[in-house]
């Protein structure tokens, strides 16, 4: 599970950040200061750090500089100002990605993903079982046979992967899949997805053992 210290001096947005980042099944340390993020870095290795800009003492600028003078650790800037000055001065001091606000948790964690991944901070491998994704190829196995599945399919998959043990409603599906189709989605579609993708990787696709039913609730993958 990847490290991740948070630096945010909005209590809603680091509150909220935070319990969708561990939904996300990451572990995360906060901050709300320069000082305390500091004092955090010096006592614990991070696999990336989420930093705010306006920081109630000192600023995100200041924590950048510090982390890349003595390590490699990813750096993505969170914050409201998108001026170009910001930008640049963020990005001349290492940043690795830079995020304004408002932006949506989901497009945040696909970014993070990317730079662990670019940076060497996320396994490329997933596996359930005999059921495996390299995400560095985007390659599915089932054993030692490959798995075709269609983009949506296959992002689908990688999504229950990536939240195990946690049962995800259909409205959040059809959202995860909306934003890779670009399209509208509706409910008899996602119905579609799942028994496709059941057909491909489930021994009895009637009877599944990946991806389960959780009645009036959704689905789930153990």
């Amino acid at each position: 599970m990847n490290q991740i210290l948070l630096v945010e001096d909005d209590p809603d947005i680091l509150n909220h950040l935070t319990s969708f980042l561990k939904t996300e099944q990451f572990s995360v340390d906060t901050a709300s200061g320069q000082k305390e993020a500091l004092m955090q870095i010096d006592h614990k290795n991070y696999d990336l750090v989420l930093l705010d800009v306006s920081l109630k003492d000192g600023n995100g600028f200041g924590v950048c500089t510090a982390i890349k003078s003595c390590s490699q650790v990813p750096v993505i800037f969170l914050t409201a100002s998108d001026d170009e000055f910001s930008v640049v001065t963020g990005l001349d001091l290492g940043a690795d990605d830079y995020i304004t606000k408002p932006f949506r948790p989901r497009e945040l964690v696909s970014r993070i993903r990317s730079v662990l991944r670019r940076c060497g901070g996320s396994s490329p491998m997933l596996t359930c079982q005999e059921l495996c994704i390299d995400t560095g190829r985007g390659l599915v196995t089932k054993g030692s046979q490959e798995v075709i599945l269609s983009a949506l399919e296959y992002r689908l998959l990688l999504y229950f992967f990536n939240n195990r043990g946690h049962i995800l409603s259909r409205n959040q599906l059809l959202e995860e899949i909306w934003d890779v189709a670009g399209e509208f989605v509706n409910d008899n579609t996602l119905t579609v997805y799942i028994k496709r993708i059941r057909e491909k990787i489930e021994d009895d696709p009637a009877s599944p053992r990946f991806i389960k039913t959780v009645r009036g609730l959704g689905y789930r993958m153990d």
